[in-house]
């Protein structure tokens, strides 16, 4: 039954177990939504192509009265009248009223439900999650946040990627009690930050929030990824600093255990300056051995380990599922690792259950013990590559090793001078192994 939609009408209507509708008997179609919890809407129901559709105007209460809202539904059911869906024409402009920060949101979302794919046709990892997250909120929103996604121009891209490169978005502040956040821009940053705002253009092209992509065309810095390779000195030297870390922690333990033995009396042994982990040192020399990168080392379990073939098998990794073929100087490494009961991890942490966490910042004292303070860690990955290639093993071989799926990542180690890809990985770590050890 329909009445005359009032004030006093909207007031009386109270709340059932489930929502219902008064039917204004002045406009047909337009009408009242009272839901549960007792709030209202107005809303309106239509044909439009012959098939009926609902439009919610909006909560009771300002801007919306029975008036505001009856008036509404009349300019609704004239647009329906004249070819207009008012629903689609509500999300055209919702559309055009999205903002770049908004747009980033949705993103996000999106790909962290799988909806995103990377050149490999697989979901993005959740480290590479973190990273779109960082650059959309050090560098995306500050800049372009507020601006609509339809008005974005190539112009605006190009500007961007100039205020980026020259540290606009340059910050260094406290995050939480013991945290700081450094952001320094320049022209990687720049580079890699339009390389991500050209996905989520994409993305926004492929749900018709606008028709091209303004990011094609806009000429990026070359990205100066650094490739640092360790000459058979720092390898040296390395191998040094790292056998040094192993005796500090096997005379760390000998003096816990003396200091056990006489009681526990008085204060317990320092742990000596030099003395890092094994799990961290056990990883670093992976690293090295392997070509393999951080996270694929730390996550190792013991189930992964093919000794029989000589693999590595990782169910996932950056570029999906890959074995990686590993010489005997590995293998012995690995099978160097205490096994923990309820641990599948191979380099184990200090939580139950868990791999080693920390390893960058242990890595930040090796190197700077072993003078090679610009070397990070993803260049002992390098430096493998490096090995290789200058020892004569082709680049496809490489490839094959380092889990490349494209040439053209192989091809960077081009200007240093399956079984095949297993007898190379032998040959490198072999080479590696010694290197660490023996002066050249």
């Amino acid at each position: 039954m329909a009445i005359k939609l009032t004030l006093q009408a909207i007031k009386a209507a109270k709340p059932r177990a489930e929502r219902y509708t008064l039917w204004d008997s002045e406009l047909k179609g337009f009408g009242l939504r009272v839901n549960a919890d007792g709030s209202k809407s107005y809303a309106l129901k239509y044909l439009f192509r012959g098939r009926q559709r609902w439009h919610t105007i909006g909560k009771h209460g300002s801007p919306w009265t029975v008036e505001t809202a009856r008036n509404e539904a009349l300019r609704l059911l004239s647009q329906a009248r004249n070819g207009v869906d008012p629903n689609e024409a509500k999300q055209v402009q919702a559309n055009a009223d999205l903002t770049i920060a908004e747009l980033c949101d949705v993103y996000l979302e999106a790909a962290h439900a799988g909806q995103i794919l990377t050149k490999f046709d697989e979901p993005k990892k959740a480290s590479t999650l973190l990273t779109d997250a960082s650059r959309i909120e050090r560098h995306i929103k500050p800049l372009l946040g507020r601006k609509r996604v339809q008005e974005v121009t190539s112009d605006h891209i190009d500007a961007f990627l100039h205020d980026v490169a020259a540290g606009k978005t340059a910050l260094d502040v406290k995050t939480g009690r013991r945290g700081r956040a450094i952001v320094e821009g320049g022209r990687g940053a720049a580079t890699r930050t339009v390389g991500l705002l050209g996905g989520i253009f994409a993305f926004a092209v492929r749900k018709r929030l606008r028709p091209d992509n303004p990011v094609r065309g806009v000429q990026r810095f070359r990205d100066g990824r650094n490739e640092r390779f360790l000459s058979g000195q720092e390898l040296l030297r390395l191998g040094q600093v790292l056998a040094a870390c192993d005796e500090a922690w096997k005379q760390h333990v000998a003096n816990l255990s003396a200091w056990v033995e006489a009681g526990g009396r008085g204060k317990s042994p320092r742990t000596p300056m030099q003395a890092e982990s094994p799990s961290a040192i056990g990883a670093i020399r992976l690293l090295l051995l392997t070509g393999a990168r951080k996270s694929e080392v730390l996550q190792l379990k013991w189930a992964h380990v093919d000794r029989e073939q000589g693999y590595l098998r990782l169910p996932t990794s950056k570029t999906g599922a890959k074995a990686i073929p590993i010489g005997t100087a590995a293998l012995t490494l690995i099978e160097g690792q205490p096994k923990f009961e309820h641990n599948p991890y191979v380099f184990t942490g200090n939580v139950a259950g868990r791999h080693f966490v920390g390893l960058s910042k242990v890595w930040e004292r090796v190197r700077v013990t072993a003078d090679l303070p610009d070397v990070r860690l993803h260049d002992l990955r390098h430096s493998f590559a490096s090995v290789g290639a200058s020892s004569g093993n082709s680049l496809p071989l490489l490839g094959a090793i380092l889990g490349h799926r494209d040439h053209k990542t192989t091809q960077r180690y081009a200007h240093i001078a399956r079984d095949p890809a297993r007898a190379a990985a032998e040959h490198v770590s072999n080479l590696i192994a010694t290197s660490l050890t023996t002066p050249r």
